[in-house]
């Protein structure tokens, strides 16, 4: 538990810990659910970088094309561990083709706010 609540807060900030409180109070059990299994054995284990990490996460999250929230905090992640901007909406225009444009769309837009709020132009 406290290996996934520090790679939480590592990858998503503030927000991660924000979204993990908020979680607990409403429904422990998932809550824990969240940080022990994706943040401590997914992420900890994992064989990819988190660069790596975090492109597939932004494409996956992205075909599913109404998890703007998650999407938004993976952009975030994304930026944080070096991915550039081109590279996230290259991530995204590549999804058009396998998730459709209504999803990518979504992406696009989460993406300029989340680079709006970081002064990324």
């Amino acid at each position: 538990m406290e290996k996934g609540l520090e790679n939480l807060i590592r990858i998503n900030g503030k927000a991660g810990r924000d979204v993990y409180e908020q979680l607990n109070r409403i429904s422990p059990r998932m809550a824990r659910a969240l940080v022990e299994y994706p943040f401590n054995y997914i992420y900890d284990d994992s064989y990819m970088d988190p660069k790596m990490r975090e492109t597939a996460i932004l494409g996956a999250i992205c075909a599913l094309g109404y998890a703007i929230p998650q999407l938004k905090s993976h952009i975030n992640a994304a930026l944080n561990f070096g991915l550039e901007k081109e590279e996230i909406l290259e991530i995204f225009i590549m999804m058009s083709v396998y998730a459709g444009y209504p999803a990518a769309l979504n992406a696009v837009y989460a993406a300029q706010e989340v680079f709006e709020e970081k002064g990324i132009v």
